[in-house]
């Protein structure tokens, strides 16, 4: 009697010692209506917009439409759970995905949870889906080329990191091969890339995914996936969360990212059916009317952030150094007060302008719309050629010609421009979009049969064989040297008298000829990056050496 009696004591003793007098208050509300992934919730009258819940059934979701007497609210998961009167708490935090090393080779949902079957994912950091993109000064101007692999892209449509380039053209013309081969021609780099599926079907994810392992590329990328057969909610939110998750590695870790929403239409018509169900007002094909602030608030936070810099010791570690006075400057050392803040300084020969380690980090995008018919001025298109920093035009004609990727060049551009080309690059391929431009133009008006000039049938014979030349099959990304050498041999009149069923041959033999017998041209190209006089005056030589063995 007596154990029992103090074992009674000691445990009233540790109940008392853990008494804390502190009240916890909870925001609750009551499920008033639930139906095709939306709720509507009376109470929860100080619920923030954006703000996540916890249904009692253990359902997430996130704050919608703040409304006089109740609030609306999108379900993240299976709204067949929720009942009319279940109970609802406020978290009082804004949604958020996990985010950092440990997603890496991972494929997740929008909210982060996997679906390959490896098992839980551990991570201490989390990110916000919406977060406020960076202002003009936190930004530098996009001039580091993000190769794509692609030599129609890379030479005329050139991509550079921190740029928003859209991908458009209808279904089945080859919009995620640009994708996936930029994807793959991203092995052996710096850049961490996300994969943003919506409203694709599993099979085609799954056979996605499978195709970047075997390439080797899953080391450096994570999938997000929202099925077709997943809720509109999480369709809507998938972009969101892989923008978060590419934001944690540009401003946590200074990293290059990229990524790609396919698609943002079907993103569009998930955020159209949540705002027709919660009564939103109806706009232009029944989207609401912030439609357009859905994508632009999305595509604003890519960038290049501006690097920073800090007055230090001479000798401090970059990693572990706040600067002197904790000042911290962005620009480039000496174009900046930082130059002279150092030269004012007393003990100035003791200092020293060091770049903070995680700064001048970016982000990509690469969005993806499909249309219909080649309709590029429907709504939702217009909307995003706007917002975004040019567009690559995937024709339907030309993809079932046979010409793929089938850019269109006409239409397709780049607001960058040669900024995002290296030298060479740039060099050799300036007037190439203009081109094939006018080849298409003159093609068409050959076709009405009337005689043409020796000048005109000697720009459609190398309009057609630079076409020929641009052609490239999917998952064969060409490394940007090899791209010059191609297009050099094109552009310089190599390939006028060959026939065009022998350009390929041409090509490949080239490259294989330049790779195996001159390998120090293909290292000095890669090491000063720009068509020397004297790189140039080589190439035309080993080009015209290849040319007599080849007619041979």
């Amino acid at each position: 009697m007596k154990i029992q009696v103090d074992e009674i004591t000691s445990v009233i003793k540790q109940e008392i010692a853990r008494y804390h007098d502190q009240l916890e208050v909870s925001d609750v509300g009551r499920v008033l209506e639930v139906g095709d992934g939306i709720t509507r919730i009376y109470g929860l009258g100080s619920a923030m917009a954006g703000e996540m819940l916890r249904f009692e059934s253990g359902e997430i979701g996130q704050v919608f439409n703040l409304e006089e007497n109740s609030v609306g609210a999108v379900v993240l998961g299976d709204y067949l759970k929720i009942e009319e009167g279940e109970q609802v708490k406020a978290t009082g935090q804004l949604l958020s995905v996990p985010v950092g090393d440990a997603m890496v080779g991972r494929v997740v949902d929008p909210l982060g949870r996997p679906l390959d079957g490896k098992g839980t994912i551990i991570s201490p950091h989390r990110w916000p889906l919406e977060y406020k993109a960076p202002g003009i000064a936190e930004r530098q101007p996009v001039n580091e080329p993000l190769q794509t692999g692609i030599k129609a892209i890379d030479s005329m449509i050139p991509i550079g990191r921190g740029q928003r380039e859209l991908i458009i053209g209808d279904r089945k013309t080859g919009k995620t091969a640009i994708a996936l081969d930029t994807i793959i021609n991203q092995k052996g780099g710096d850049v961490i890339c996300i994969y943003v599926a919506i409203g694709q079907k599993e099979s085609t994810v799954a056979g996605i995914v499978e195709r970047l392992r075997e390439a080797g590329a899953m080391d450096y990328t994570i999938v997000v996936s929202a099925g077709s057969s997943n809720s509109a909610p999480l369709q809507y939110i998938a972009p969101y969360a892989g923008a978060a998750m590419a934001e944690y590695f540009m401003y946590r870790q200074g990293r290059a990212t990229l990524c790609i929403y396919d698609d943002l239409s079907k993103q569009a018509a998930a955020y159209r059916q949540l705002s027709l169900l919660l009564r939103r007002p109806p706009g232009r094909e029944a989207y609401p009317g912030d439609v357009f602030y859905c994508h632009s608030r999305l595509l604003e936070r890519s960038c290049k952030l501006a690097e920073r810099y800090v007055l230090a010791k001479k000798g401090a570690d970059p990693k572990t150094t706040t600067g002197v006075n904790d000042k911290v400057y962005i620009g480039v050392p000496g174009k900046h007060e930082a130059q002279h803040d150092l030269a004012a300084m007393p003990n100035k020969d003791e200092l020293q302008i060091l770049k903070i380690w995680n700064s001048g980090g970016s982000l990509t995008a690469l969005p993806i719309i499909e249309t219909l018919e080649g309709e590029v001025s429907a709504y939702i298109p217009t909307n995003v050629i706007s917002i975004t920093d040019g567009q690559i035009y995937l024709e339907p004609d030309l993809f079932f010609a046979g010409v793929r990727p089938a850019v269109n060049v006409g239409i397709s551009v780049s607001r960058v421009g040669g900024n995002a080309q290296i030298k060479a690059m740039k060099k050799i391929a300036g007037s190439l979009r203009l081109d094939l431009a006018a080849y298409r133009e003159l093609e068409a008006f050959a076709q009405l049969g009337t005689e043409l000039d020796a000048a005109t049938q000697r720009q459609l014979d190398r309009g057609a064989r630079m076409v020929e030349l641009l052609k490239q099959g999917q998952y064969r990304p060409y490394p940007v040297i090899y791209q010059i050498i191609s297009i050099l041999a094109g552009t310089r009149g190599f390939l006028d008298d060959l026939p065009i069923s022998r350009v390929q041959e041409f090509e490949t033999e080239l490259l294989k000829f330049i790779r195996d017998e001159h390998p120090e041209v293909v290292a000095e190209l890669r090491e000063k990056r720009e068509l020397t006089p004297e790189l140039d005056k080589k190439l035309m030589e080993l080009l015209g050496q290849f040319k007599a063995r080849f007619k041979k």
